[in-house]
């Protein structure tokens, strides 16, 4: 016996690891899309906490989210993405599109100069989502289905 090893079925392994990162990298594009989608909806859900008729000067209270008046605000809310943003990770964005959405979350000087208290409801949304773990559920559910499909 010379005391050589062989190994074999190296060229097997590496077409499996390649399919393996290929599985999990959709895997991770598609958990993020399911994500900012959660995330979008619980945005939605926020923006429906209160209303009051157009016209009527019943604001929610400071540090509350903004009131439904006519739904534009809501309407607003989209997803972009998601993104490739290298090495294997995806970034997709959720927010509004209205242009008084900021000043609505993080308060400010309006225009005439009037200040608005912050009235949040991106920040409380996704931290709802990630303190019950329906964030983290999404990304180990789509990991768990591509490594044991």
């Amino acid at each position: 016996m010379s005391g050589a090893v062989q190994i074999t079925g190296l060229a097997q392994l590496e077409g499996a690891m390649v399919a393996l990162e290929r599985d999990l990298h959709r895997a991770t594009r598609i958990a993020t899309a399911h994500a900012a989608h959660l995330a979008e909806a619980a945005i939605k859900r926020m923006l429906t906490t209160s209303s009051h008729p157009k016209g009527t000067p019943t604001p929610s209270n400071p540090g509350d989210p903004p009131s439904l008046v006519t739904g534009t605000l809501r309407r607003s809310i989209k997803v972009t993405g998601p993104v490739p943003a290298g090495r294997g990770r995806w970034v997709a964005e959720i927010g509004p599109t209205a242009v008084y959405g900021r000043i609505q979350e993080l308060g400010g000087t309006a225009g005439r100069g009037s200040e608005l208290p912050p009235r949040p409801y991106v920040q409380p949304a996704y931290e709802q989502l990630v303190a019950s773990g329906t964030i983290s559920r999404a990304y180990h559910l789509a990991w768990r289905t591509a490594l044991t499909h």
